[in-house]
């Protein structure tokens, strides 16, 4: 029985090993006077906004409210007008909310790499490195070198 329960300890804390080197934020040495040959120094992070694309219901949905509303207002030749600029006025409306809807943000990192290039990383939610930060590229992702 308390075999078994040791395996099982055992086992357990081995997970929660894996689960927390998965988890937490990598922070390697380069100790030990070889180079990195996948270190490099942080440029910039900043926040990029791309406005998203419009598939045009957006478009068509607030060309037809527009011209619903601007209907309501004169009469003869001037609802004629109010009800076209009404459309005109919805369509462009709907297809820049449209826009807004679909904008995407991400955090852009730049690293300058030893060997001389440059790599850009992206990150989704605002990551922990500054400017002058020492990092090391690993799978794709990047972990502070302690200094």
């Amino acid at each position: 029985m308390t075999s078994t329960l040791r395996r099982w300890a055992g086992f357990l804390m081995m997970l929660a090993a894996f689960a927390f080197a998965g988890t937490a934020s990598a922070q390697l040495s380069t100790q030990g006077g070889g180079a990195c040959a996948d270190c490099g120094v942080v440029k910039s992070v900043r926040l990029v906004e791309k406005k998203g694309g419009s598939s045009g219901v957006g478009a068509v949905a607030g060309g037809v409210l527009g011209g619903v509303v601007g209907h309501q207002f004169g009469s003869g030749r001037g609802n004629t007008a109010m009800t076209i600029a009404g459309a005109a006025g919805g369509a462009y409306a709907g297809n820049e909310i449209e826009k807004n809807k679909n904008k995407k943000k991400y955090w852009s990192v730049s690293v300058k790499m030893d060997n001389g290039r440059t790599h850009t990383y992206s990150y989704s939610n605002k990551p922990e490195f500054r400017q002058g930060d020492r990092v090391k590229a690993l799978d794709g992702r990047l972990a502070l070198v302690a200094q």
